[in-house]
Order: C-alpha cells, then sequence, then structure tokens
C-alpha cells in the first residue's frame, strides 16, 4: 500500500516521516516520541510538557498553550493586523465561520502572547474595538518566515 501511495504522490518515502519526527522533538528539545505497533496500527507519543507559558514564540515573551509555532491562521492575522482591522475583516480571509472559536483558538492566544493589541484595551467588547500588530508580533512573523 506505501509502494502505491509514493507512485501517486501522496507521501514521499516511506519511513521518513518516523525521522522528521524525532528530528523535530530534538529541534525543540523535547523527549523523543515514542512509537508503538500494535495489531497493525501504529501509537506515536509525544511527552512534553503541557504548562502555559512554557516556550518562548519571541524571546522574552512567553507562549499560551502547548504549541510551539504560530498557526497558519496566526500568522495570516498578525500579517493583516499591520493596520488596525476588526475582528470580522481578521477572521473573513480565513473562510472560517465559527467567530467564538476564532477568537478563542486565533486572536487569544496571539494577545495574550502580546503579538497582537486592541485598539481600545479599555473596552474589550466595543462594536469600534479592531486589534494591531504588536512589535514582538513582527518580530515572531519575521521569525516564523524564516523557519
Amino acid at each position: 500500500m506505501a509502494g502505491a501511495f509514493h507512485r501517486t504522490g501522496a507521501i514521499e518515502v516511506w519511513g521518513r516521516g518516523t525521522n522528521r519526527v524525532i528530528e523535530a522533538c530534538r529541534a525543540y528539545g523535547i523527549a523523543e516520541a515514542t512509537f508503538k505497533e500494535a495489531s497493525g496500527a501504529v501509537t506515536v507519543t509525544f511527552k512534553a510538557e503541557v504548562v502555559a507559558g512554557t516556550r518562548d514564540l519571541v524571546p522574552g515573551r512567553h507562549q499560551v498553550g502547548t504549541k510551539l509555532a504560530l498557526s497558519l491562521y496566526q500568522v495570516q492575522v498578525l500579517e493583516l493586523a499591520d493596520v488596525p482591522r476588526s475582528s470580522t475583516d481578521l477572521m473573513e480571509p480565513s473562510g472560517r465561520t465559527d467567530r467564538t472559536k476564532y477568537r478563542d483558538q486565533v486572536l487569544r492566544p496571539l494577545l495574550e502572547s502580546e503579538l497582537l493589541e486592541m485598539t481600545i484595551p479599555d473596552k474589550p467588547r466595543s462594536s469600534k474595538q479592531q486589534y494591531r500588530t504588536t512589535e514582538a508580533g513582527r518580530l515572531a512573523l519575521a521569525n516564523a518566515s524564516k523557519a
């Protein structure tokens, strides 16, 4: 089956992903993943600290959650917010429709990491609220583009 997937271009080289996972774990300084096969299924286990603020997106700034990098949506927001924009303006290009999930999964982590800021911080629910990329956000964008 793997050969068929390789010939169609669906996978690069059989077994290469395992080595890439191990290399990524080493690069981020976390314990190497363990691989276990049982009844034809493979289980990959990662052992990483699950504590808010354990990794830095930008030196000196703590990240919220366990992610080690910006998501595609977060990069998109930081790029769009080079000029102040509303949450609707930031969400629209992503094609996402659930405003609550977008706020919780994309905007809030950026705000808590101080990569994004509100233009009216005293009134977070204001209809005139807009968001803009901070200096730390521009630095995180530059670092993301190098990766």
